[in-house]
């Protein structure tokens, strides 16, 4: 599903020298597989997953997604098809303050070409897959850490994207709220959903089938 083949990630510093974030990464995630990217902070597993959402346009190398060669894209190609095919939940939620619940549903959705009707049907079978019915005119600040999660991967897959990526996912969530959205990822897994992580959790790497260990840049 995913090739990347010397892919590398530099900032400039001063007096014409560079950092190196990501050096030669060459990996393949295979369609279905649920992938961790493990590492010490700075080991550029964070960079490597905004690159992989296309979040990230300053990097060299060739990346694949499915039959896209990212690398040759332009920008609009590029949102295009991250709008298509990417789902993305941020350690911080990342949900829109002044929107409810079910308009920050609607918003990837106003990114496709679908109609208001079939929009509204599935902000509706979304509400009721996670149990937020209750909660669909309900504001960010009103919810929870571990309620908020829940709707941030809501809207990440509410237009069954073939790619979760995920940044720290259960980072700002209580033990037991962040079992529950692990418990959620590998169900989604199991439905054929391919997603990649980062963590430094242990626990939450095993959820999944793969480790992958960065340090320094480099894939060790």
């Amino acid at each position: 599903m995913i090739t990347l083949k010397h892919l590398e990630r530099v900032y400039p510093l001063a007096q014409g020298k560079f950092f190196y974030v990501l050096r030669d990464i060459n990996l393949d995630f295979a369609e279905g597989e649920f992938v961790s990217i493990m590492g010490p902070s700075g080991a550029g597993k964070s960079t490597l997953l905004h690159i992989l959402g296309m979040h990230d346009h300053a990097w060299g190398g060739e990346y694949f997604l499915g039959e896209a060669a990212v690398h040759q894209l332009k920008p609009k190609a590029r949102a295009t098809l991250r709008n298509e095919q990417i789902g993305f939940v941020f350690q911080s939620y990342h949900l829109l303050d002044d929107l409810t619940v079910y308009e920050n549903l609607d918003i990837p959705l106003s990114y496709r070409r679908f109609s208001k009707a079939e929009r509204a049907g599935m902000v509706a079978d979304t509400l009721d897959r996670f149990n937020i019915v209750g909660k669909k005119d309900l504001y960010p600040r009103q919810l929870s850490g571990g309620q908020q999660q829940l709707v941030g991967v809501a809207r990440a897959i509410i237009a069954n994207p073939k790619l979760l990526l995920a940044d720290e996912p259960t980072g700002n969530l209580h033990s037991s709220q962040g079992e529950e959205i692990m418990a959620l990822f590998k169900k989604l897994n199991d439905e054929g959903m391919t997603i990649i992580q980062v963590t430094h959790s242990e626990k939450n790497a095993a959820y999944g089938n793969r480790v992958i260990q960065l340090r320094d840049g480099w894939v060790v």
